[in-house]
């Protein structure tokens, strides 16, 4: 057993390289005449953006990699097959739960794979590309976000306008509420930094308070004492006796929104990990808002790996069907209709589940166990009375 073992994991294995490498190639190509001209207008060169599009290629693996693990497989067995190779086996005492249980394994391989590349390679890689997009200017692509937080009987209504590559924020503003839904203080501020226990470090910051109440928001500053230097902070009293606005060189907010909230808030979902989708799942739902999307694409996340599994499994039956012409290439290109229909489905049960607020979780997993029962069902049929 460890003889066909190797065999057929190291044919496996070598196709899926070779069909990887192929797809690999190609989005290389296009993402470079893509970013040269991009790169050129920048003053970055060739070379960088040659960078960038290495860079990519982590992404591109982790999209790719369900769609190459089927016709890499089909092509293998098929292979197999066509050669009479796979029908010694089964004659040698290969039988179906066996050969089952060896892909199995396998597949287990590339789900684990796919976990790595993309929970840890692949935001890596990412965050890489960014820094190097936005180094003439030091702002990242990510566009400005709403997030929510509550204190007590206050909650706060935050707003990021950009956020640079190093980790600070620009143009934030921040709504407080008291426990009427009465807007109690408005909150500017230049830039800002945000630890990971939440602790906001504003500069620049304008203080306009419709209350002399204290909040949690103005308490530091109402007990602040009355500036004598013009450069220190300036209390300037409106003609409404209710209305004041303090100026501060900086301040700071003790929030419930970490870094990672907000790093997760104002980047795109889909280059997240699993761990970081989670966290702001659960952020949202505390928060009372809605998150659907960002929930849909924790579960698809979640459930990835598990498709390469599905993969593997969709192409075992190949190896029990035979022509006498023909018989790879009808295999390879039947795999690719497949994988291509895997991957319209699952887009499509994504935005419909998201329309139709359906269960994350399903939504996500559906296309999976229906690809799962129909590779079950098949391999079943032609075991049986093929």
């Amino acid at each position: 057993m460890r003889t066909v073992r190797r065999l057929l994991y190291r044919d496996i294995l070598s196709s899926f390289a070779l069909v990887m490498a192929g797809f690999l190639a190609l989005f290389f190509f296009v993402d470079f005449i893509d970013d040269l001209d991009r790169f050129q207008r920048l003053g970055l060169g060739v070379g960088l953006a040659l960078w960038s599009c290495v860079l990519k290629l982590p992404g591109r693996f982790y999209e790719l990699m369900p769609i190459a693990v089927l016709i890499g497989t089909i092509f293998s067995l098929a292979r197999l097959a066509q050669s009479s190779e796979f029908t010694i086996l089964r004659t040698g005492g290969l039988g179906p739960q066996r050969a089952l249980a060896l892909l199995s394994t396998l597949a287990l391989g590339f789900a684990v794979l796919a976990f790595v590349v993309g929970d840890f390679v692949n935001p890596w890689a990412d965050k890489q590309a960014q820094l190097l997009k936005s180094s003439p200017t030091g702002v990242s692509n990510s566009a400005g976000a709403w997030m929510k937080d509550r204190d007590g009987d206050f909650s706060y209504a935050v707003h990021v306008g950009r956020a640079r590559t190093n980790g600070t924020m620009e143009d934030v503003l921040v709504y407080e509420f008291d426990a009427k839904g009465a807007m109690a203080t408005r909150l500017t501020a230049k830039n800002a930094t945000v630890d990971a226990s939440g602790r906001w470090q504003m500069n620049d910051v304008s203080l306009m308070q419709w209350s002399r109440a204290r909040t949690p928001l103005s308490a530091p500053a109402a007990a602040a004492p009355q500036p004598k230097d013009p450069a220190a902070p300036q209390d300037k009293l409106s003609d409404n006796p209710t209305v004041r606005e303090i100026l501060l060189p900086s301040f700071t907010w003790q929030s419930q929104l970490p870094s990672g909230v907000v790093s997760a808030a104002v980047q795109p979902t889909w280059n997240m990990s699993t761990l970081e989708l989670y966290r702001y799942t659960r952020h949202l739902s505390s928060q009372e808002q809605s998150s659907a999307q960002p929930e849909i694409q924790f579960w698809r996340k979640a459930f990835y790996p598990f498709a390469c599994m599905v993969m593997v499994a969709l192409a075992l039956p190949f190896a029990y069907l035979h022509f006498r012409s023909g018989g790879i290439s009808v295999k390879v290109f039947g795999g690719i209709m497949l994988g291509i229909s895997f991957v319209v489905l699952n887009a499509i049960t994504g935005h419909l589940g998201l329309l139709r607020d359906w269960t994350p979780w399903l939504v996500a997993s559906a296309p999976s166990l229906f690809y799962l029962g129909i590779s079950m069902a098949a391999f079943y049929w032609l075991v049986r009375y093929r």
